[in-house]
């Protein structure tokens, strides 16, 4: 394979080396000529530095004192924020200065800011509610440190009500659904691996990209979830059923990750979840998602007549009113019908 401004070198020490020369630029490419890694590795080089990054506007050091960005970086800086998993404070910092770049809120007094004014802000979202109340749920956040490092005296946000959401979430699968994947994705497949990963042990996808053989003690899957792991672990432990064991012993998996990319390696949490929805619209199945696996395993359970607290054991969720937002997708019929023996005197 020959492309344009590929050079050898060769090293003292006899070695050949890649390069990318061009206009008196040189960068090292991995070998061999042709790899993936060769290959990224020249489009890189090939489409030139990246241009430099531009300072953030709530960086410290440049900022008003009481303004909003002001607040948010101190925020940035206390153990609060400190105590969030990388994706909540990754959420949490694009949602601020996404508020702060509104309409330059970010140089206002952020003592200035009232509950009328974010309801203002909330109403001009009425058609996307879930998102207005991610926004209001994080303000209140804000303005919490704000109130216990003596920033301010009340929280405005904590006034301000919700929207209520038309919006169920996550689409849970249906047994047909379900079935429609695994015929797409056969025993043996990662896809199918992942299917089961999700559906037979409802955790989050950010578990099931870690999960792998240093977690299985004696037919159980020992734990803790990633999703507030610094601040509040949640440690569990599952039993490994027969019908998930078939499958990962007949499935090509990594030791430390079962779920393992085309290079084998383990797939980061965002880029497992883009493969995902892939496999799903590869089977028709283009409003499924992995996460509403999770949900579709805690229906499952209900259907079976397991408890709140059996259902939590297994999800790893901290309230009952979790479950039940879950759960609430569970086959109506069958829980009718269950409830309907118990009234008959029937078990």
């Amino acid at each position: 394979m020959k492309l344009k401004y590929v050079v050898e070198d060769t090293d003292r020490h006899g070695n050949v080396r890649l390069y990318y020369r061009r206009n008196g630029r040189k960068v090292r490419l991995r070998g061999p000529v042709g790899s993936p890694e060769f290959l990224t590795d020249y489009r890189r080089a090939a489409a030139g530095p990246k241009a430099p990054r531009k300072q953030s506007a709530l960086k410290p050091g440049v900022l008003r004192a009481g303004t909003l960005h002001w607040l948010c970086a101190q925020y940035y800086k206390s153990a609060m924020f400190a105590e969030l998993g990388a994706g909540t404070q990754k959420t949490r910092r694009s949602i601020l200065e996404r508020f702060c770049a509104r309409k330059g809120n970010g140089e206002k007094r952020f003592a200035d800011l009232t509950p009328r004014a974010i309801r203002k802000v909330r109403d001009e979202m009425l058609n996307t509610p879930e998102a207005a109340n991610t926004l209001i749920k994080t303000l209140r956040q804000l303005f919490r440190f704000a109130v216990n490092y003596d920033h301010c005296e009340t929280n405005p946000a904590t006034s301000v009500e919700l929207l209520r959401s038309k919006s169920e979430g996550y689409h849970s699968w249906t047994l047909d659904e379900i079935e429609a994947f695994e015929k797409k994705h056969p025993v043996g497949t990662t896809a199918r691996l992942a299917l089961a990963l999700a559906l037979y042990t409802g955790q989050r996808r950010s578990d099931l990209v870690l999960f792998g053989r240093q977690h299985v003690r004696d037919g159980w899957l020992i734990f803790t979830q990633q999703k507030n792991k610094s601040r509040n672990p949640v440690k569990l432990e599952l039993p490994i059923i027969p019908e998930l064991q078939r499958i990962i012993d007949a499935s090509s998996t990594g030791d430390l990750a079962f779920l393992v990319n085309g290079y084998g390696r383990p797939y980061t949490s965002a880029g497992f979840g883009n493969r995902f929805r892939a496999w799903a619209d590869e089977a028709g199945l283009k409003h499924c998602s992995v996460h509403g696996l999770r949900k579709a395993a805690a229906a499952r359970l209900a259907e079976l007549g397991c408890t709140e607290f059996e259902i939590m054991a297994i999800t790893g969720h901290q309230t009952s009113k979790e479950v039940t937002r879950y759960t609430k997708g569970a086959n109506q019929r069958v829980r009718a019908e269950a409830a309907m023996k118990k009234m008959g005197g029937q078990n």
